[in-house]
């Protein structure tokens, strides 16, 4: 499994009601019913994806994240997450609202913009950074919402939102002592364990 979706199965807890947003070819809920015995489903827009899904055994269903999550009850799963997706969705403010109703509690994983090599890039050559954790260039890329973990932080306390934990790790998706000195600065990838301050 890969290693940020292995630092993710380490936030589930065993037999809980998982719903993966943008869940992909089913990697992690695969592993989280094998593993943790989950009821998961998957959300996905790719057909092929939803294709290898079915084939793992994943319950999958085929829908777009920008029309929001209106099709789920309040609190119908434990844990909601979204990896590496919020940043290609219209609304990241109102799918994250969305996510913290139908589940008690979320994940949210995301590659941070203000992490020092996009700085560099930035200022010393004037252009939207490329880098190993941000590879496409602007016109490309199908990240429409770039954020900090600064950013990130910001909109979850204005949506009164807690974070449980956040862990913040390098381009090999390693944590390392020195990056919690100036996370947002040294920091590659940040995994938000959010839930609800009411």
């Amino acid at each position: 499994m890969r290693p940020d979706l292995q630092l993710v199965a380490n936030l589930i807890q065993p037999h809980t009601r998982v719903l993966d947003l943008g869940c992909g070819e089913g990697e992690l809920l695969d592993n989280l019913q094998r593993e943790k015995s989950v009821i998961g489903y998957g959300l996905d827009k790719d057909e092929d994806n939803i294709r290898i899904c079915l084939a793992r055994g994943v319950n999958v269903i085929e829908q777009d994240l920008d029309r929001g999550l209106g099709n789920f009850e309040d609190n119908a799963f434990d844990m909601v997450i979204m990896t590496e997706t919020i940043q290609s969705v219209k609304e990241p403010r109102g799918l994250l609202k969305e996510m913290l109703r139908v589940g008690r509690e979320c994940v949210v994983t995301f590659p941070n913009f203000g992490h020092w090599r996009c700085r560099l890039q930035l200022a010393g050559q004037g252009k939207m950074p490329v880098s190993e954790h941000l590879p496409h260039r602007w016109f490309d890329t199908p990240n429409i919402h770039l954020c900090t973990f600064s950013d990130f932080e910001s909109l979850c306390a204005d949506l009164h939102m807690r974070v449980i934990q956040r862990r913040v790790v390098n381009q090999q998706h390693d944590e390392r002592s020195f990056i919690n000195l100036a996370p947002n600065l040294f920091g590659s990838y940040g995994f938000y364990h959010l839930g609800s301050t009411t």
